[in-house]
This record gives C-alpha cells, structure tokens and sequence, in this order.
C-alpha cells in the first residue's frame, strides 16, 4: 500500500516537473539592430528564446497593475512577428506573445502615440520557433486585416 502511494507520488511529481519545464521557443530579435530579423528572415540559433524566463516589459501596464504591485508571472502562450513601417523600409520584431491567442488585440497592441512607424501587422503563432519569415505568411494576412480594422475604428474613436 504504501509503496504504490510513493510511486503515485512520485509520477505526480514527474508530471508536473514535465508539464511546466516546457516553454515555446521564439526568435527574438528586432530588425532595427539585427539585419538578420529583417524581411529577408535568416534563421540564426542565437535569436532563438526559451520564453520561459521572459517577463514582458508590458506586462503590467497591459493587465493594469499598479506599478506597486509585483509583476504576475505569465507564461509565454506563443510566438509574435510585429510588421511596422518607417520610412523607407519595414521594421520587423520577432518575440515572444504572452497574451490570449484567440484575442490579440490587447497583446498585439501597438503604441497610437508613435509617430514615427506606422502598424502593419501582427501575427502569432503556437508552435516553436513559428516567427521566422515564412510560417507566418497564412497567419499573417487574416491577423493583419483585423488588427488594421481595429486600429481604424480605434483612430476615429478618438477623434
């Protein structure tokens, strides 16, 4: 009796071990620094991320804590290429998403305030390394309708 308890235990345990190590791996990288990350994606192991350990910088603005709280710890959920344009040529951030993938309005937010790029498009996906230049191409047109629809209705809104 005893020993088939210690050995329910111990498979709980190894589960849950198994269960939570995993995390998506993203590239990470920004074109602006990283000729690589640009449109012509060059896939390069040092750009890749175990989004594990990441906390997203936004995070707490996004869920609306205040700064006094400590930040929540939120699991990657997916992998994000952010398309902007600035003038001249596109600018391309690859990282990891830690937002709900079945409403990426809020986690492909892009700051209105920034003059100086203009949104694209945002596309996440599920699997790892996802992000890179072609995988995302399906995703992308439908995700970047609907963030484009939204940001229209968001810009008269405001007006």
């Amino acid at each position: 009796m005893v020993s088939s308890v210690k050995m329910i235990l111990a498979l709980t345990v190894l589960a849950t071990a198994a269960c939570t190590g995993y995390a998506i791996r993203c590239y990470e990288c920004d074109s602006v620094i990283d000729s690589k990350c640009g449109k012509d994606f060059k896939p390069d192991s040092v750009l890749i991320s175990d989004c594990s350990p990441i906390q997203p910088s936004t995070t707490s603005s996004i869920l609306k804590f205040k700064r006094s709280d400590p930040k929540p710890v939120i699991h990657a959920t997916g992998c994000m290429k952010r398309t902007l344009e600035k003038p001249g040529n596109p600018h391309i951030v690859r990282s990891c998403y830690f937002g709900n993938i079945s409403n990426t309005k809020v986690g492909c937010q892009y700051n209105p305030n920034n003059k100086l790029s203009k949104f694209m498009n945002c596309a996440i996906c599920t699997e790892d390394k996802c992000n890179g230049s072609s995988s995302l191409a399906p995703i992308a047109e439908s995700s970047s309708s609907c963030c484009r629809l939204l940001l229209t209705r968001a810009s008269f809104s405001t007006a």
